[in-house]
């Protein structure tokens, strides 16, 4: 079992130029998902958009980000980064009841359309976190 804890960053419909930059500062396997790939927004302009993208570098850092969606505006410095925890561990559920408690859950932890378990919420002390549990493989 395993956990990870990095930055996720947050952005305004340039998620692939600024992914592909850090790969480009960085080094590393860079992957990119798009809304239309992991079965949302079909069809729409959201379609080719980064619905999430990973960045596994040589000095083992991790580095995510994907593009806002439409009613979600971009408020450069407020919104544009979160803390993301991620693995198969257990112990990520306990977490999320403890970060998620006295604060303001905006996903509730639950099964998504990529197989994992996946939550949002802002702490009470007002910072933003990402929860996703890896689905038994």
């Amino acid at each position: 079992m395993s956990a990870r804890l990095n930055p996720y960053l947050n952005f305004p419909g340039t998620a692939r130029q600024a992914m592909e930059f850090y790969q480009e500062v960085f080094g590393g396997h860079l992957v990119l998902n798009t809304f239309g790939e992991l079965g949302g927004a079909d069809g729409t302009p959201l379609a080719d958009k980064i619905m999430h993208g990973q960045l596994e570098t040589p000095s083992g850092f991790t580095l995510m980000g994907a593009d806002l969606t439409p009613d979600m505006p971009h408020d450069r410095g407020v919104n544009s980064m979160v803390v993301s925890l991620s693995g198969d561990d257990d112990a990520l559920r306990g977490y999320w009841e403890k970060l998620s408690a006295d604060g303001t859950v905006t996903t509730p932890l639950e099964k998504q359309m990529w197989g994992d378990e996946y939550g949002a919420c802002v702490d009470r002390f007002g910072i933003p976190w990402l929860v996703n549990i890896g689905a038994p493989r």
